[in-house]
């Protein structure tokens, strides 16, 4: 720890990149197996077009693609490109994530739960759905950090009202709302608490709507193939992590508060 205190900001920086991309990496193989079953530790890492094992000197974020120009070493077909997105979005949230919080407790949690929602949204968007193997271990995460970072009270709080209103929506629509948003959003409350859960699920809805009027609207997509609503949630749970202070501040003046 003493290291960490006297370490220079620049190396820190690199640092906490390095891991981001590390952890964006295994984020692929998450995205990959967890909606086929499948174990993220064993086979490893291997080419999806002819499964021949990446070589470790091939396996290096970001830079073996550009280096190999997107293509397996093996069998010269194309690689998504997608693969280097993940890591270098996870990356540049822990970064981000490094800048907000400095080394800290919150920074800790965070380290575990922004690549989680990356994990999240690259599955809801392409499966429509989001794993227990994610939400139930973060509905435990969540209370554990939430009782110790704002209180037992305002944490069971969240997870009772965000679940609560979830889960009275898939009543009331009908299955419209999913079991892993209503998971999801429970565990996030228990983090957050109720005040910010709710701001959670206004943000994303609103950003919901935008993107979906905008797709009716423009690319002539029907309601049933909208993007799922995790991304979304993901998305106003960083806005809420980075702004929820300044936002609720900022309600609580236009009210008058």
């Amino acid at each position: 720890m003493e290291f960490i205190h006297t370490a220079p900001h620049s190396f820190l920086v690199v640092l906490v990149f390095g891991f981001g991309l590390l952890i964006g990496s295994f984020a692929n193989v998450c995205i990959h197996r967890l909606p086929r079953k499948e174990s993220v530790v064993f086979p490893g890492s291997h080419c999806p077009a002819c499964s021949s094992a990446v070589r470790p000197w091939d396996n290096i974020p970001v830079f073996s693609y550009i280096l190999l120009g997107g293509k397996c070493r093996d069998c010269a077909k194309s690689i998504s490109a997608i693969y280097p997105a993940i890591e270098a979005i996870t990356a540049a949230l822990l970064l981000a994530g490094f800048f907000k919080f400095g080394m800290s407790f919150d920074f800790a949690v965070y380290i575990v739960v922004a690549p989680a929602l990356v994990i999240i949204t690259a599955i809801d968007i392409e499966h429509q759905i989001i794993p227990d193997v994610i939400t139930l271990p973060g509905i435990v995460l969540g209370l554990a950090v939430g009782t110790y970072s704002i209180g037992y009270i305002d944490s069971m709080l969240g997870f009772f009202i965000g679940g609560g209103l979830f889960y009275l929506l898939a009543v009331l629509s009908n299955g419209g709302m999913g079991g892993g948003d209503i998971k999801y959003i429970a565990a996030a409350g228990a983090w957050l608490g109720w005040q910010k859960v709710l701001l959670v699920i206004f943000t994303g809805a609103l950003l919901g709507s935008i993107v979906g009027l905008f797709q009716i609207a423009m690319q002539n997509k029907s309601r049933k193939s909208l993007i799922p609503f995790g991304p979304f949630l993901a998305v106003g749970t960083l806005i809420t992590l980075f702004y929820g202070d300044s936002l609720i501040q900022l309600y609580l003046d236009f009210l008058g508060w």
